[in-house]
């Protein structure tokens, strides 16, 4: 078993900060990927910024020099970091973890419940 536990979120003003974090725990060998997503209402969920092993971080063009993701590979948690949020940030944001369970030798993808992110004055 593998559970996700999503936190942050919330209401904020245009040019606010928000800080989102995901902890995977359960039975898992390793962590190929953390990284978030985003839906807003009547569009498709998009890649918001993605940390894997190896590799580096990897982001949208809409966030760049705005957002920062990072990981704790020892906990198993990544954490956004949003700055100079804008309106059309608002989304629900859904984290996701591709790893390897126990036992396992394919990875397997998860995701978070999703938090709401609200950016309005």
């Amino acid at each position: 078993q593998v559970q996700l536990m999503e936190s942050g979120g919330g209401l904020v003003q245009p040019g606010g900060s928000l800080r989102l974090s995901c902890a995977a725990s359960g039975t898992i060998s390793s962590i190929n990927a953390m990284g978030w997503y985003r839906q807003a209402p009547g569009k498709e969920r998009d890649l918001v910024a993605l940390i894997s092993s190896p590799g580096g971080p990897k982001y949208a063009d809409s966030v760049k020099g705005r957002f920062t993701i990072s990981r704790d590979n020892a906990k198993n948690t990544a954490v956004l970091q949003m700055n100079k949020l804008k309106p059309e940030d608002t989304a629900v944001y859904y984290c996701n973890v591709n790893l390897i369970r126990r036992y396992e030798w394919t990875s397997t993808e998860y995701w978070g419940q999703g938090t709401q992110v609200t950016v309005s004055s």
